[in-house]
């Protein structure tokens, strides 16, 4: 009884509810798919009671399955970290480079950006994630890259399975002309009766893991690879885009600036202490952060200053001549703006004839900006 009441008294028990998101249900089933059948296989093709190296196999792939596991739910529930409600720079003075935040009605700490989805200022912010239907930050960076990481490791050691017990089940049945092929099958030969049989029905579901499988290393393996390229350099994605505007802004107005990454320190192996760390929790409060030498803490806040200055020079002001409902894919304005539909998940902004609007780009068929927001809007609700 005790248990049941912690449980339901559990201060983060709402944050449950990020499951009920078809990322992390995609993502929990394929990770559920490729680990049981893993385990079912390995009971097929390598008992793991018989053989030393059967029983290291069998205790390996439980391994994969908890630590991705824990590091996935914890990238979920841990969180980026976000910046208080109403924060405020202890010196006063700062407030001139930082950009407020009318929504969390503070201003915007170092390295942080306001998430539409999450509807908070999120440290050092890196991308919102469907998959874990959170935020990638901060504090979740580190669980996040781990994930990535092991993920496809785990799903190489599965297909591996995967593929070693369609071979042993199918050996003595079909003969593959494969002359030159030799494999030795006297480990898998020693269980003369597996517990369950291998039928076509078990076949179809090892080539669809196997599918899955291969797939997930795949994808995830390039997310990962692309993660460990910004953290080397100790950027995020968004920096990264940042840093591009920061190199054309001062090309195309013939400025003169030297624009310097100011979290950079110049050690690929300082920058990945940044992230990861023997305790699990990365270095810092979130606001201030180490900068390179030649730099300042407000170096990028000011850089992303001008190109906000830049942003509203380069704005278009549109008046909303037809109501609009905020849905993703809407059937009353026509058919092509139906099917191409952005392929994202930024919030689509609810309009009602004769608001304002000013649009930073645009398509034919979409455009992205905000809405212009009175007092009583910019207090009470999101855009």
């Amino acid at each position: 009884m005790n248990i049941i009441s912690a449980i339901i008294v559990f201060e983060n028990f709402h944050e449950v509810r990020r499951l009920c998101h078809w990322g992390p249900i995609i993502a929990l089933t394929v990770i559920a798919v490729c680990s049981s059948m893993a385990v079912l296989d390995s009971i097929i093709w390598y008992w793991p009671l018989d053989t030393t190296s059967g029983s290291i196999n069998f205790i390996m792939l439980i391994n994969w399955t908890v630590l991705i596991l824990y590091n996935y739910f914890n990238a979920m529930f841990v969180g980026p970290g976000y910046i208080p409600l109403e924060w405020k720079p202890e010196n006063q003075r700062d407030t001139m480079y930082l950009q407020f935040c009318r929504v969390c009605e503070g201003y915007k700490a170092p390295r942080s950006h306001h998430c539409r989805k999450c509807n908070r200022c999120v440290m050092k912010m890196d991308h919102h994630c469907p998959w874990i239907n959170n935020c990638c930050g901060h504090l979740n960076h580190a669980y996040f890259t781990t994930f990535l990481l092991l993920a496809p490791l785990g799903c190489i050691h599965a297909a591996f399975i995967f593929v070693m017990t369609m071979y042993s089940q199918l050996y003595d049945r079909i003969s593959f002309g494969w002359s030159s092929v030799k494999i030795d099958m006297s480990a898998p030969r020693r269980v003369h009766h597996p517990i369950m049989p291998f039928s076509i029905s078990v076949f179809a579901v090892n080539l669809f893991a196997l599918g899955l499988a291969l797939g997930t290393t795949i994808a995830v393996g390039m997310l990962f690879f692309i993660q460990m390229k910004v953290i080397l350099r100790n950027k995020t994605s968004v920096e990264v885009w940042i840093e591009e505007k920061a190199k054309d802004r001062i090309q195309y107005y013939q400025t003169g600036e030297e624009f310097i990454f100011p979290y950079d320190l110049g050690s690929r192996w300082e920058n990945f202490k940044q992230v990861f760390t023997w305790s699990g929790t990365p270095e810092g409060d979130g606001t201030e952060w180490p900068v390179n030498d030649k730099c300042h803490q407000h170096t990028l806040t000011i850089e992303q200053l001008k190109q906000k200055a830049d942003k509203r020079v380069r704005s278009v002001q549109y008046r909303v001549v037809e109501d609009y409902n905020g849905a993703w894919c809407p059937l009353g304005k026509g058919i092509n703006t139906f099917f191409r539909s952005p392929c994202t998940e930024e919030p689509r902004i609810k309009l009602t004839k004769g608001e304002t609007i000013f649009a930073t780009r645009g398509t034919k068929w979409w455009m992205y900006g905000d809405k212009v927001l009175d007092e009583e809007q910019t207090k009470g609700t999101l855009l």
